[in-house]
């Protein structure tokens, strides 16, 4: 199916000023050609990581209203279902929902699944928002794209060792997670993060791994925009897990050092940048979106 003719629907969160959410991964796919709907799961003035923030939350009810709208006006046929930040669990079960009837529709929608759930060591939604994760929504996605973390919270696995990771990705596959990405694993290198990737196709299973330097900037809606571009490429490449990972993250690599440059002469020689000047460069990498420039190869697990 060409770009045009799929409808993705996002859902996660937004900020008026700045990137993270859906303001980190609309852009993309539209560049990269796909027809994008999305639900904002709360709208911010900013992200979190500055000194403040206002909005609003969106709830469970609010949700169902809008999804009732979509299939009220028969505009609920979907190629690819997305989500990120949820911070409620009856949200999250409104999600479930979504993708069940989503999936009467069109059958052959694939639900993408980012499990936003914390980072090194620490989780910052409710605990309560794990055991549906666990029981109830990774069984009915496609794709995954957890972090380290977020996989052991998910596996109840220490991962500390690619053979760990590995352990981790089977056992999503034994939930029927076909294609699984770990985004960001460190190990004893703490120069390095490594992704790695499984994919089941039939009674095929393919493994990748691709190290990349780490970049020495705290950066906020990077995991959006991986899973944005990772759905695109994934789309253009359907049993190229490499090649979609090495396009993917040509354009983060791209993204990120363009961020931390800008944050530097932003900042000033000596001065920490602020968040603000720590906002993605995305509309000035358009190019490195479209044509992701690939100098980092995935090799086999």
């Amino acid at each position: 199916m060409a770009e045009e003719d799929c409808r993705v629907l996002l859902v996660q969160s937004h900020v008026v000023s700045g990137y993270v959410g859906n303001k980190s991964a609309v852009f993309p796919l539209q560049v990269l050609g796909f027809e994008v709907d999305y639900i904002n799961s709360v709208q911010f003035s900013n992200h979190t990581g500055y000194k403040s923030f206002k909005g609003q939350v969106l709830n469970a009810d609010e949700l169902k209203e809008l999804f009732d709208g979509l299939k009220d006006n028969n505009i609920n046929n979907y190629s690819y279902l997305v989500t990120g930040y949820i911070g409620s669990v009856s949200f999250l079960e409104g999600v479930l929902d979504m993708v069940k009837e989503f999936k009467k529709v069109k059958p052959d929608l694939l639900y993408v699944c980012d499990p936003v759930m914390g980072d090194r060591g620490f989780m910052y939604v409710p605990k309560e928002l794990l055991p549906v994760y666990q029981e109830k929504i990774i069984p009915q996605a496609d794709l995954i794209t957890p972090n380290q973390y977020e996989a052991e919270l998910l596996t109840g696995l220490s991962i500390k060792t690619k053979a760990d990771a590995v352990q981790a990705m089977d056992m999503f596959h034994e939930k029927g997670v076909k294609t699984v990405v770990l985004s960001s694993c460190e190990f004893d290198d703490s120069s390095k993060l490594i992704l790695l990737g499984s994919q089941v196709n039939g009674s095929e299973k393919k493994r990748i791994e691709l190290e990349m330097p780490k970049l020495n900037l705290n950066f906020t809606g990077t995991g959006d925009l991986f899973t944005a571009c990772l759905l695109a490429w994934a789309h253009k490449h359907p049993k190229d897990l490499a090649t979609a990972c090495e396009k993917t993250i040509a354009t983060m690599q791209a993204v990120l050092q363009r961020t931390l440059d800008h944050a530097q002469r932003a900042a000033g020689p000596g001065n920490k940048a602020t968040a603000a000047q720590r906002e993605l460069r995305l509309v000035q990498s358009k190019k490195d979106i479209e044509e992701p420039s690939i100098t980092l190869k995935a090799k086999p697990l």
